[in-house]
Order: structure tokens, then C-alpha cells, then sequence
């Protein structure tokens, strides 16, 4: 458990922040520094105040808040980087990895040296993805290579260490980080770092500073400090970053730990468990604009009506209130307005749903989303934001959907017309004037059809399937700006490490590079950066899995993209429930709920005996 967040103000006086000088290599001392500030003797090594690293750190974080999306639905202008990120946090975030950098040497034997900080600003410089982000935040720093190191590099690598070194003394890496976060006793003492071997640092050259990356290819994502292996885990794209929290591992269980992945420097950062929602797997997140919002999914036992907000700047946890909450759930849909959480359908075995709720989480409220007219009860469908409705379709083996709109909470069906055949499993993306679905399963297997539905007309489309990726379900899917991008998944007990770009201006299909691709895997999670899609995670062997991994790929699509992406999320798990045969249903089912008899999901959960499921 991640227990350094505290609040430094409390002890970080005047005297605390003059002891807070940071040395550059060995042979500075800073008890001298501290007890002869005004010696006129000879400077070896540079250092950095406390205040200016607070201050480099705001630079940082000023790159960081202008490629954070803020949705385009959003009326309100996107807040300053002051608005949501105080002093006292910036002050807390260099004081945090100034104390696990000192506890590494106190306590494992294990101090960062210069030699650790020039390779690693080679190591993002070499491996970025983002080389005009990675330009940016050099630029931030003034170009200065001993500030890069120490304010770039030093937190990742004291972040990378402390979660893997070995350590002396029957200490274990976990207890290093409560020895670098303890009480302030002897703040002054540890809230120091010193370089050791070189005086001077290199500036590396970015990789491809202008062409950014290419198109058609795929680059592995660093495993250095990556979050545990798992599936049905979600994750969201930031502008700068991917968060992925939550899911499950047969050997580990059900988590409730995350990690935010940044392609311009190529490396993990954990998030934080203090705070964090109780461990589960087959629940939903969204992105604000400001946070990240998870809700509902299960611990293999029953369904929950609790979530939080993840907030990346301040790597902290708010709970959600559950005050006129839906009733606990998972493998529901949610969408993310300009104002509100939507979340709707899922199941509590052996409960299917039909009801939801909008959440605000400025006023942490729930409102219940109308019954009437909604949907048939489901789970394994998909839900897309238009900009003015949520639009929910398919699922175990339906082909039906519904148009759900906020403003005067009522529902009108989509039309069954020309509709794509029923399945479940599939994916939907919005293109800002249709949605797309494709793939899943359904009664007659699994399929590589989909359809486009234009809301406006209330009809539908259906997409080619001249060179379209092989039948899957379970697979993901993102909207570029101009192309679809689907990948992976399932065809029965194979896993697929193949997919697909679908150009509905053209009705065509272009299979995506297999070179350097990820293994092929299932129950994974996608986001769309403004020029690649990164999977990560997932089940590698069979249906009923007993192989997950933590690796991940980016996938370069030039072609189609767009500066300003939409927040697509992983908020259409096509995931299965628990086969635990004993769990007991904790909400109470609506007039029009569902008790499952027969196949509820295409997926079997990975137990050893499978829940029922609804037939297709």
C-alpha cells in the first residue's frame, strides 16, 4: 500500500526548507550547507533549493495540465493550472520523492547516482512517443540537463526503485516506502538527495523530434514499474497520461491498485491505494476533464454501488456518495457528459438490470435514470455519448437499443431496421455523427459484421465486410477522428492479436500491422491518444484464463487522427461475471429485471465453475 501521501505543510518551516538543499554528488554536505550558508568557500557541485524544485515541479505540471483533455462537451472554459492544483500539493509531490529517494539510501542501501539519472534521461529521450510533449517539458526546464535530471528523471527512477530494489535488513520494498514517509522527526535529515560519481550531465537528443511516430507500426510499452498483470481491469486517457485501476488476477485476486502510464517519457508512476475503492474487477471509469471516476464492479461475491474520483494531479482518492446510488452492479455501461456520469444495465447474479443513474460529482449526487420506455434489462452491451443522448444497444444476444436524453430523462428505442444481427461482446465508438458497432457474438456464433446508426434518421448501415479482421468478441475498439480501430479479443478459445482500421467515409477495412504486435489477448484495455491506440493487459491463454499479463503496445495511426481527441473509456466492459455459485443478489429487481436461465455473457469467468449465463 502506497501510505506516503501526507500533508508536508505541517513541518516544512523555514528551517526545514533551508535543510531542504539538495546536493548534486558526493562531497557536499549538507550539514555544512545548513549550519555555514555564508562560507566563501569554492562551489564543487550545483544544487537546488527546495523552492526551486517546487518550482521546476509547477513547470512540469504546467505541460502536463495543457494536454489534459478537458471534453469538448464541456461548456465551462478549462480551469488554470492553479484551480486545481495548490501550492501546498506541488510542495507535497517534491517532498515525496526528495523522502524516497533519501529512504532508498538509509534504509536499502541503495542511493540514486548520477550515472541512475543520466540513463534515464537517455532511456525517455530514446523511447518517447511523445517526443514533442517530452520537447515541451525539456523546454520547461530551460533545457538544463542537471534540472532534467533532477526534476524529470529523479522522480521515476526513485518511484521505479523504491517499488522493486532489494533491500538490507529483512526490510521489504513496501516498508521502504513507510520509512520514507514516517513522522518529521528527522524531516531535515531525509529530505535530501545526493548525486553521486559525476558533476555534469548530458543532454540527450529526442527521438524523432518532428515526425512523431509511424504509421502503421507497433512499440511495446515499458514493463519497467508497470502496475500487477490483470483483465477486466479499465482504463482512461488524460490527455497526458493512461490511468488503468482495478480488475483481477487468478493468482492475485481481486485489486485495487492502478497506474498511470505516460508515452512521452515512457514509464509508470503507481497510483495511489489510500483512499482507494475496495478491491473489484467488471466496473466502469470515466474522464472529466480533472479526475477519473470509477464505479460499481464486483469482488467475486456481489455487486457494488460505491466508487471514487482519482484525481492524477494530486494522486489522491474522493469517495462517491451512494445516497439514491443505482443498486451495486457490474459489466454495466457508463458515459460521461458534460456535467454527469450516466451508468446503466449490468447484472447482480442473477439479477440483469434496466435501471440507471447520473451522477454529478460536483455536488456528489445521484439522480435515477426514467424506466419508462428504457431498454430490456442487460448485460454485454455498449453505450456511447453523442454530445446530447446516451445511446445503449445490443447485449446478451440483442439487437435492440435505446436513445436515453438527460435533459428531459426519457428514452425513445433505436430503430431494429436494417440493424446489425444480435450479439453480444461487440464494440461501439461515435464518430460525432453515427455510431459504429462491430463484432460479438450472438446466436449463431461470432461474428465480423457491424452496422453504422445515424441517430438524426434513426437508421442504420451496415459496414463492409470485404477484408474485415476474422469474427471476435471481446476485443476493443477506438475512434481516431476519421478511422475505426478495433483489436484482439476472442474466437472461441483462441485469443487474437490481430484487428483492423475501418474508414466509414470509404466503407472500407485495412488490417493492422502484426509486426511487433502485442500477444494476442482478450479482456484488455484500449485508449486513443491524438495519434495511437495503447492496449494494455489482459488474459493470454484460453477462456477460461489462467494467464494474464502487464504488457501493452502502441499502435501508430496517423491516418484519421485528430488533434483533439474525444475521452473515449473503458466504459463497455464485454466481460463476464464470477462463477461463484453461491453469491447472493444484494439489489432489489425492478419491475422489468431478468433472472438469468441459460448463457448470461459470451465469456465464462475465469473460475472453476462458471455462473450461468443469459442464451444469446
Amino acid at each position: 500500500m502506497n501510505t506516503k501521501k501526507h500533508a508536508h505543510s505541517g513541518f516544512l518551516g523555514s528551517r526545514a526548507l533551508i535543510a531542504l538543499l539538495v546536493c548534486a554528488s558526493a562531497g557536499c554536505s549538507l550539514l555544512a550547507s545548513f549550519l555555514a550558508p555564508a562560507t566563501p568557500a569554492k562551489v564543487l557541485h550545483r544544487t537546488l533549493t527546495f523552492e526551486e524544485r517546487v518550482a521546476y515541479q509547477r513547470a512540469i505540471e504546467e505541460v502536463y495540465w495543457r494536454h489534459r483533455i478537458w471534453p469538448k462537451e464541456n461548456a465551462n472554459a478549462k480551469p488554470s493550472l492553479d484551480a486545481v492544483m495548490s501550492q501546498a500539493q506541488l510542495e507535497n509531490k517534491v517532498a515525496d520523492y526528495l523522502r524516497e529517494s533519501q529512504a532508498l539510501e538509509d534504509h536499502s542501501q541503495r542511493p540514486i547516482t548520477a550515472k541512475d539519472l543520466q540513463a534515464e534521461m537517455d532511456r525517455m529521450a530514446q523511447h518517447t512517443r511523445q517526443p514533442e510533449v517530452l520537447r515541451e517539458l525539456f523546454d520547461a526546464l530551460g533545457n538544463d540537463p542537471f534540472v532534467i535530471a533532477e526534476c524529470l528523471a529523479r522522480p521515476t527512477v526513485a518511484e521505479r526503485l523504491a517499488a522493486g530494489t532489494t533491500v538490507v535488513a529483512g526490510v521489504s520494498p513496501a516498508s521502504t516506502k513507510l520509512f520514507a514517509a514516517d513522522t518529521a522527526a528527522s524531516t531535515e535529515n531525509r529530505l535530501r538527495a545526493t548525486n553521486r560519481g559525476v558533476t555534469s550531465y548530458t543532454l540527450p537528443k529526442i527521438a524523432s523530434p518532428s515526425g512523431g511516430c509511424i504509421d502503421d507500426t507497433w512499440t511495446a510499452t515499458s514493463t519497467i514499474n508497470a502496475p500487477s498483470q490483470r483483465e477486466y481491469h479499465t482504463a482512461v486517457w488524460t490527455g497526458s497520461e493512461m490511468i488503468v485501476w482495478g480488475g483481477f488476477s487468478f493468482t492475485l485476486g481481486d485489486l485495487n491498485t492502478g497506474g498511470r502510464y505516460n508515452p512521452s517519457t515512457d514509464s509508470w508512476t503507481a497510483t495511489t491505494t489510500s483512499n482507494a475503492p475496495t478491491a473489484r474487477y467488471g466496473h466502469t471509469a470515466i474522464w472529466t476533464g480533472t479526475e477519473m471516476i470509477v464505479w460499481g464492479g464486483s469482488d467475486s461475491s456481489t455487486g457494488f454501488n460505491t466508487g471514487a474520483k482519482y484525481n492524477p494531479g494530486t494522486d489522491t482518492w474522493t469517495a462517491t456518495g451512494t445516497t439514491n446510488a443505482p443498486d451495486g452492479r457490474w459489466f454495466h455501461t457508463a458515459v460521461w457528459t458534460d456535467t454527469e456520469m450516466i451508468v446503466w444495465g449490468g447484472w447482480d447474479y442473477p439479477t440483469l438490470f434496466n435501471t440507471g443513474g447520473r451522477y454529478n460529482p460536483t455536488t456528489d449526487t445521484w439522480t435515477a435514470t426514467s424506466m419508462t420506455n428504457a431498454p430490456e434489462a442487460r448485460i454485454d452491451h455498449t453505450a456511447v455519448w453523442t454530445g446530447t443522448e446516451m445511446i445503449i444497444w445490443g447485449g446478451t444476444g440483442d439487437t435492440t437499443g435505446g436513445r436515453y436524453n438527460p435533459s428531459t430523462d426519457s428514452w425513445t428505442a433505436t430503430s431494429t431496421t436494417n440493424a446489425p444481427a444480435p450479439r453480444g461482446g461487440h464494440t461501439a465508438v461515435w464518430t460525432d455523427s453515427e455510431m459504429i458497432v462491430w463484432g460479438g457474438t450472438g446466436p449463431g456464433g461470432d461474428l465480423n459484421t457491424g452496422g453504422r446508426y445515424n441517430a438524426g434518421t434513426d437508421s442504420w448501415i451496415a459496414t463492409s465486410t470485404i477484408n474485415a479482421p476474422s469474427a471476435r468478441y471481446s476485443h476493443k475498439a477506438v475512434w481516431t477522428g476519421g478511422q475505426m480501430i478495433i483489436w484482439g479479443g476472442q474466437h472461441f478459445f483462441n485469443v487474437l492479436g490481430s484487428g483492423g482500421r475501418y474508414s466509414p467515409g470509404t466503407d472500407t477495412w485495412t488490417a493492422t500491422s502484426t509486426a511487433n504486435a502485442p500477444s494476442g489477448r482478450t479482456r484488455y484495455t484500449a485508449v486513443w491518444t491524438d495519434s495511437e491506440m495503447i492496449v494494455w493487459g489482459g488474459c493470454i491463454t484460453t477462456e477460461v484464463c489462467v494467464g494474464f499479463t502487464n504488457t501493452g503496445g502502441r499502435y501508430c495511426a496517423q491516418a484519421g487522427s485528430t488533434p483533439t481527441p474525444t475521452p473515449t473509456v473503458t466504459a463497455t466492459p464485454t466481460a463476464t461475471p464470477t462463477a461463484t455459485p453461491t453469491a447472493t443478489a444484494t439489489a432489489t429487481p425492478t419491475p422489468t429485471a431478468t433472472r438469468c436461465t441459460g448463457r448470461c455473457t459470451p465469456t465464462p469467468r475465469p473460475r472453476p465453475t462458471p455462473l450461468p449465463r443469459p442464451s444469446p
